[in-house]
């Protein structure tokens, strides 16, 4: 009972501020506050918005089937994050992109994989899923190599690199979807586990779609637009923010998801959130920005050789820890502090930028 009140007061929570984004616009366009206030806000806006999407895939989701749920959920549900990286990479920002990309992957399979693990109950997850979502990251990061290298000793922004980068985007969503009609023919219907009191309309579930995504690319812009100024007035470098910051916003209301589930004693599903999403970013999302940038900028995939490492390390531990099916607070602690290693690492590797 406790437990549902605190969820019932969290969502009103979250539809009340979504106030904040038609706000930060206003005070955006006609007072014109400073790029500090614009970041801070925007990206505080960004979090209800994020919400409200996945809300409404969800929903939508429920009248289109698994079929088209499921592209609903990989399309939309990343919506922010992709409406981001798309401007940075207008914005010549790839440093921005890339980094934001690399921090939202590790941020799901680290710090909400982590908090998950450390206030939910020990209990069993589905270690088949799991290493099906750990296996995706790692053959995303295995394949993210081939453009890194060339870039060790050269520009990572060169158009070598960006053609190099062609096939790989091309090949992960593959993977990808490969990956996904594994996964539903193996446990059609795992995920639906709660029935709704009311779900919405097709109609209203679109719509609230279609204003949310909008509202996110106006948001976006302003993010974006502020990057560089706020990093520069607090002393981070732009890719600390980007890697840390930015992806922590794009994914906050996924994390806080995955956190509520596993609070509620249901840490199978929790797991399979965080690293479902992880997943999603790797073989799905960055193909995508990739493929996309295209109309606007070639970008290239060539991630730091940091950002490779960080990848393939959390990579490894969430698989070894997860390797024998079960979920204890322990472990959960030590993503947590490997999160906290990784964020000081991108710290030392973000004075380059």
């Amino acid at each position: 009972m406790r437990r549902d009140y605190a969820g019932s007061v969290g969502r009103r929570l979250l539809w009340a501020t979504l106030a904040v984004a038609p706000a930060t616009m206003l005070v955006h366009f006609v007072a014109h506050p400073g790029d500090a206030f614009d970041f801070v806000a925007s990206a505080v806006a960004l979090v209800p918005l994020a919400w409200l999407i996945g809300e409404a895939t969800e929903h939508a989701a429920h009248h289109t089937g698994p079929g088209i749920g499921g592209f609903l959920n990989a399309t939309f549900g990343n919506a922010p994050e992709l409406i981001i990286s798309l401007f940075a990479v207008s914005d010549g920002l790839t440093v921005v992109v890339r980094g934001s990309l690399t921090g939202s992957v590790v941020g799901n399979l680290l710090l909400v994989l982590g908090f998950s693990l450390l206030f939910g109950r020990p209990g069993e997850v589905d270690r088949l899923s799991s290493l099906v979502s750990l296996g995706m990251v790692a053959t995303a990061t295995l394949l993210f190599l081939v453009p890194a290298v060339g870039a060790w000793d050269g520009d990572p922004d060169r158009h070598s690199l960006a053609v190099v980068s062609i096939p790989i985007a091309a090949v992960l969503p593959v993977v990808y979807l490969g990956a996904q009609w594994f996964q539903l023919r193996r446990h059609h219907g795992l995920h639906v586990v709660e029935e709704r009191e009311q779900g919405w309309r097709l109609g209203s579930a679109l719509a609230a779609l279609g204003v949310a995504t909008a509202a996110t690319a106006i948001i976006a812009e302003i993010l974006v637009g502020s990057l560089e100024s706020f990093a520069e007035e607090i002393g981070w470098s732009d890719f600390f923010v980007a890697v840390v910051v930015v992806a922590i916003v794009g994914n906050a209301a996924e994390h806080g998801g995955a956190v509520v589930v596993a609070r509620r004693g249901r840490i199978k599903l929790a797991t399979e959130i965080a690293l479902a999403s992880s997943a999603q970013v790797a073989v799905f999302l960055v193909p995508a920005v990739a493929i996309l940038s295209w109309a606007i900028e070639p970008l290239s995939l060539a991630f730091g050789n940091v950002e490779i490492l960080v990848l393939g390390l959390s990579t490894l531990l969430a698989a070894a820890l997860l390797a024998d099916g079960r979920a204890t607070r322990a472990r959960g602690a030590a993503l947590v502090g490997a999160y906290a290693a990784a964020v000081a690492v991108f710290g030392v590797w973000g004075t380059r930028f």
